[in-house]
């Protein structure tokens, strides 16, 4: 049973969402994620069957237990919890911003939160409808799913890529798939209307949403993994460095943001978290560091850390490098400086291991306003205010151990 606690109006969030939901955005309606009833005098601008559009965003949590296969969806905006059929044995639970897909090795279960938004750029709308099961895709466990508001694409272990049609999920289907030719490294990415994808050899190739390769920009990506998509250009991680790869007037060009010196593997970043929205991308490094990667300033910076890093995520621009370490607490840093600047009391129960693979250690998720951290072994969600000091704003008591959790509606 959830028991919410020191409840705290998402205001600020609301009057931003409302200020934005007054501009116009005539003539952009093809950029939704959700297709649209035909405009009418009667119809409202945005208006999506089966949905119901809100001033403010629609956060969600997507919490699973994979030992005992217990799921829930814990709605921020209502802080209640809604049971979702069991999905067991799952080593990833991964999202897009509205599916959730559970990893496991007999396949990725899809999951619809009920809960999106639709960015276009100068104003957002946001939605909320009901959680339903959408199928099973057959990819295993080392599968990679990237989406745009077009397309999903999962590419399997063996680097083979199958594109889905998004329309189709979010009609509650999984619907026809799509091969791409040949195989890749790394996972095939969503990017400006077409796929990114490097060949086995490192480079980079552009293909069209049915899978014909229409560009090949003059750029190598070594030992690919980790990417991100930002409003500066799609992120890829490389041996050396990043690949931005942006977009201008259908030509694609290719940037390398290399490290400052040699760095270490296991120094890399190799996983990319940031705020969606956001041109700031944070990843671990090694033992006792994290990476901050400014795309606007194309710069790298690795911020040494009090204790071995755990999960490590940021707001952005203005706003603290949040960590969570080994001994269960938050520590913020200055990204400019380096320096600690706030620390929380511990919020995790039990012991935690820096070597944990995927993301079945405790993860911060971080939106517009709020971060969130679950704590597995205390049944719980802590919502954090990062701007203010990394205030524990509520805490969500639940009936299960969320040990895998991803946030939707961003």
């Amino acid at each position: 049973m959830f028991v919410g606690r020191n409840v705290t109006a998402r205001s600020s969030a609301a009057l931003v969402a409302v200020a934005l939901l007054t501009t116009s955005c005539a003539g952009q309606d093809g950029n939704a994620s959700t297709p649209k009833a035909a405009a009418s005098p009667s119809t409202p601008h945005g208006y999506v069957e089966g949905a119901q559009e809100r001033a403010e965003q629609q956060s969600r949590l997507v919490l699973n237990d994979p030992e005992t296969g217990d799921s829930r969806v814990l709605d921020l905006i209502t802080g209640k919890a809604h049971e979702v059929p069991r999905t067991t044995g799952t080593t990833h639970l991964t999202t897009d911003g509205r599916f959730a897909y559970f990893h496991t090795a007999g396949g990725t279960r899809v999951l619809d939160s009920g809960a999106w938004m639709v960015d276009h750029g100068d104003h957002v709308h946001y939605y909320r409808a009901t959680v339903r099961g959408v199928g099973r895709l057959p990819a295993g466990a080392d599968a990679r799913i990237r989406s745009d508001a077009g397309v999903a694409v999962v590419t399997d272990g063996d680097g083979r890529a199958t594109i889905y049609r998004r329309a189709a999920l979010e009609k509650g289907r999984i619907g026809s798939p799509r091969p791409l030719p040949g195989t890749l490294a790394g996972a095939v990415v969503p990017y400006a209307e077409h796929l990114l994808g490097l060949t086995e050899d490192g480079k980079l190739a552009v293909y069209d949403r049915e899978g014909k390769r229409v560009a090949s920009p003059d750029a190598r990506c070594e030992d690919p993994k980790g990417d991100a998509v930002t409003r500066r250009g799609a992120v890829l991680g490389c041996a050396d460095g990043a690949l931005l790869v942006r977009e201008d007037d259908g030509t694609f060009t290719a940037e390398k943001i290399p490290y400052d010196s040699d760095v270490p593997e296991k120094e890399r970043a190799t996983d990319f978290h940031h705020r969606p929205g956001s041109d700031t991308l944070t990843a671990p490094s090694g033992d006792r560091a994290a990476w901050v990667l400014d795309v606007t300033e194309r710069t790298w910076k690795r911020v040494r850390t009090s204790a071995p890093v755990i999960s490590v995520n940021t707001a952005g621009e203005g706003s603290v490098l949040i960590v969570l370490e080994a001994d269960g607490s938050l520590h913020g840093y200055d990204i400019a400086t380096g320096k600690q600047v706030t620390r929380t009391k511990p919020l995790i129960t039990g012991a935690l291991d820096a070597g944990t693979d995927g993301n079945a250690a405790p993860i911060v998720e971080v939106d517009r306003s709020r971060a969130y951290l679950n704590d597995p072994k205390g049944k719980r969600v802590h919502e954090i205010d990062y701007n203010d000091n990394l205030r524990v704003a509520r805490t969500f008591d639940l009936d299960i151990a969320p040990s895998l959790m991803v946030e939707t509606g961003r």
